[in-house]
């Protein structure tokens, strides 16, 4: 097989090759049948890797499906094999090709029975366009070495964060961006325990998890994921983009609402992370009162941001830790018994530490949100750091901003530092406060509250000179003012346009 150098815009390239597959295809149908031939062409890569090492050891049968799955790689039969897609790239038949190949993967694979997309064949997707993008996949190693473990796990992340974009306001049921996952995840610090989201979309906690502890030399190992998610395609997509990081996941044996048939009733996690939906209503609250998941209240019947919480809250270990996003409404509405609610689980000293985020870090969602993080065996007793981060971020594109990693970093050696004891308040971004002083602001959690406003630096001119100098200037902009509205006038009645 052919390989292609592994360069920066490499995700761009497939990106911009499959997507004349889109033809009339919602952003939805597209996203399956995009992540689906990445998906299999990586472990086609992966196999006909091991697959080599196997030929040249004398002790080995290559076609012994033991061998692979003796290192977490997925057994490819023979028929499902590239090299028999690419051959069939330009017959009208390579529709029918790919869906039999991806079903003898699911035979030979049980971890993926019902995952894969197998609807190549439809008449809608254009089988000269697929076969284009075939071509182009036969002649990229997907499979990379080195520190950057899979070239897949790239371009996989890159067309999610494209999908995102295409679907809007649907985006937020599978995407959560990586900078918001990072965060929290460098503040949380997974390196071992059983890490668990119960709205994993498409299991970018779960991604950022293992990048982190692989990027500090730990052992992989030491962690056990354990997901949930309602929505049929984002449970299967979630699938593939843990399997194709070489991860083991219990993904719960079926997508299941998390609130009515909890896959994991029993867990109690080191670590949750989650993304859930923001103010979601008619969540079930009538059919769930007597839940003994509401420990600090019955959540209100409009509104599951204090469901979610408490349903964290229960499945948390004794020195658990929970790193999840809400809106902004959760830090101080009081409808509904939230604000009880939210008095209850400060009281409890459960909560650690609030982060306000920037505005337009979401695809989804202009909906201003924040960051919670909650501790069982808090090193801080009866305090909560505040964090504004509102003015971190960069903006990447017009509607689009991102907090980088010296934003990441910022943010979690402020944590590092509360946890030490030896943080100082920074006016304008960071304050420690007392349960007892949160108390007094009737256990409203809103970090302008508490951090206040950055100081001004003196620039050293007095006063009386600054007034006069501003008020000239302010003149000069005036009188620049009258003269453009002048010329305006004079320019419509020239065209027989008269104002006034």
């Amino acid at each position: 097989m052919a390989k292609d150098t592994i360069s920066i815009g490499f995700e761009e390239k497939i990106w911009e090759a499959a997507d004349v597959l889109r033809g009339n295809l919602n952003a939805s149908e597209y996203e399956g049948v995009v992540l689906g031939l990445i998906f299999l062409k990586y472990i086609s890569d992966r196999f006909e890797t091991k697959y080599a090492e196997l030929q040249n050891d004398q002790y080995a049968d290559p076609e012994d499906k033991d061998e692979y799955t003796a290192e977490n790689v997925f057994f490819v039969p023979k028929g499902a094999r590239w090299s028999v897609i690419s051959s069939d790239a330009h017959n009208a038949t390579i529709g029918v090709t790919i869906d039999n190949a991806l079903r003898l993967i699911e035979q030979e694979n049980p971890r993926l029975k019902g995952i894969l997309p197998k609807n190549y064949a439809r008449p809608e997707l254009d089988k000269r366009r697929l076969g284009d993008v075939v071509d182009l996949f036969t002649n990229i190693q997907m499979h990379g070495a080195g520190e950057e473990r899979d070239l897949l796990g790239r371009t996989y992340e890159y067309c999610l964060q494209k999908f995102a974009s295409l679907e809007g306001k649907n985006a937020g049921e599978f995407y959560t961006p990586s900078c918001i996952v990072r965060t929290i995840v460098e503040v949380l610090q997974p390196y071992n325990g059983r890490i668990y989201d119960p709205c994993c979309g498409s299991g970018g906690m779960f991604v950022q998890s293992a990048k982190f502890i692989r990027s500090h030399q730990r052992e992989i190992k030491n962690i056990s994921i354990y997901g949930q998610e309602a929505n049929p395609s984002t449970w299967k997509m979630a699938h593939m983009n843990i399997a194709i990081r070489g991860l083991e996941a219990d993904l719960g044996k079926s997508y299941a609402d998390t609130f009515f048939d909890d896959q994991h009733p029993t867990l109690k996690a080191d670590f949750i992370m989650a993304n859930p939906p923001f103010n979601l209503d008619k969540w079930g609250q009538p059919s769930l009162l007597e839940d003994v998941r509401w420990k600090y209240g019955l959540p209100p019947a409009g509104n599951a941001n204090f469901a979610w919480i408490q349903h964290m809250i229960h499945h948390l270990s004794p020195n658990g830790k929970i790193g999840l996003v809400l809106a902004n409404g959760a830090l101080s509405s009081q409808t509904g018994g939230e604000g009880n609610i939210r008095a209850n689980i400060v009281e409890a000293d459960l909560v650690e530490g609030i982060v306000a985020l920037p505005n337009q870090l979401f695809y989804s969602t202009g909906i201003p949100v924040s960051l919670w993080f909650l501790n069982r065996n808090k090193k801080q007793h009866r305090k909560v750091l505040f964090i504004d981060a509102r003015n971190l971020g960069t903006m990447v594109s017009r509607k689009l901003r991102e907090l980088t990693e010296e934003d990441i970093k910022h943010i979690a050696d402020t944590f590092r530092q509360y946890e030490a004891g030896t943080l100082s308040d920074e006016k304008g971004f960071c304050a420690t406060v007392t349960i007892d002083d949160i108390k007094k602001q009737d256990y409203i959690l809103t970090p302008g509250r508490y951090v206040g406003i950055a100081e001004q630096e003196d620039d050293g001119e007095p006063f009386d000179q600054k007034m006069a100098r501003l008020t000239g200037e302010l003149s000069e902009l005036f009188d620049k003012g009258h003269a453009l509205e002048a010329e305006i006038r004079k320019q419509l009645e020239s065209i027989g346009y008269k104002i006034g």
